[in-house]
């Protein structure tokens, strides 16, 4: 329960951050608003076309009685929207973070030099950036896809698909948020996508403790824009504090010299 706590005092101490940089927040929001316009006008239409969507996939109820009929598809009409909502908070962030990556980069590199100490940069072209971003959110996106496939079948469970489901929607989802922010400094960092999944379980109820709350502010779309730079300036607040708790001893830096423990410019390696 600590660490949730702990989670949460990311969130607030990355808004702070941002509050105190007002230039940095403007910054920030750029990205955001771009995205959030290509979302509206897809979830408006997933909200006209839906009904007609659920219509023709279920012609076995075409001759079914009232109000049975209405109530079966509009069921799953409520259903399929609050899938296409569960997959769009989580896309929200991958497609915020590809779009802004330049953005991003330069704030999380900013926090880090704030805050002191190294400031790790990425030696990479900015094509190659964006693609190693594209590919994780991919892989990041096929993981959510199947959590989604599986808690909407499980939303059908009379009870439980109403109170434990809905819960576990929003955990999957802050998971996968906290992943998405904290790839910014992980990847300036060198750290592969295997690499941060696993710093991540390795602190589980810190990891809930930052997305959760953001997944549940990033439910109201214009919130979202706004929170987007502080959730990017928490986040590489939090791999601070991760990552130091990862790097060798002295004795052990000084023992490891000889395979680049230590050296500027050798990617940390987070594997036990």
């Amino acid at each position: 329960m600590r660490d949730l706590g702990s989670g949460f005092g990311y969130v607030m101490k990355g808004q702070r951050w941002v509050a105190g940089h007002g230039r940095w927040l403007g910054f920030g929001l750029l990205p955001g608003l771009v995205t959030l316009v290509l979302y509206a006008g897809a979830l408006v239409g997933l909200g006209y076309g839906a009904d007609n969507v659920i219509a023709w996939t279920t012609p076995f109820a075409d001759d079914w009685a009232s109000p049975w009929l209405g109530l079966f598809r509009g069921f799953l009409t409520v259903l399929l929207f609050v899938l296409g909502l569960f997959l769009a908070v989580i896309t929200f962030t991958a497609v915020t973070l590809l779009i802004g990556q330049p953005f991003y980069e330069s704030l999380s590199e900013e926090v880090d030099r704030a805050e002191g100490g190294e400031v790790p940069t990425s030696e990479l072209p900015l094509w190659r950036d964006l693609w190693i971003s594209g590919r994780d959110s991919l892989r990041i996106l096929v993981r959510v896809a199947f959590y989604g496939i599986l808690l909407f079948a499980l939303g059908f469970i009379p009870v439980v698909g109403q109170t434990v489901v809905p819960v576990l929607g929003f955990c999957v989802t802050g998971y996968f948020l906290a992943e998405e922010l904290t790839a910014v400094a992980l990847q300036r960092r060198g750290v592969e996508l295997k690499e941060r999944l696993a710093l991540l379980r390795g602190r589980r109820m810190l990891t809930l403790g930052f997305g959760v709350p953001i997944a549940l502010a990033f439910l109201v779309p214009v919130v979202a824009v706004f929170l987007m730079p502080g959730a990017v300036a928490g986040a590489t607040l939090l791999v601070r504090d991760l990552t130091a708790e990862r790097e060798p001893e002295p004795d052990d830096t000084a023992a490891g010299a000889g395979a680049g423990a230590g050296r500027p410019g050798v990617p940390l390696t987070l594997e036990k």
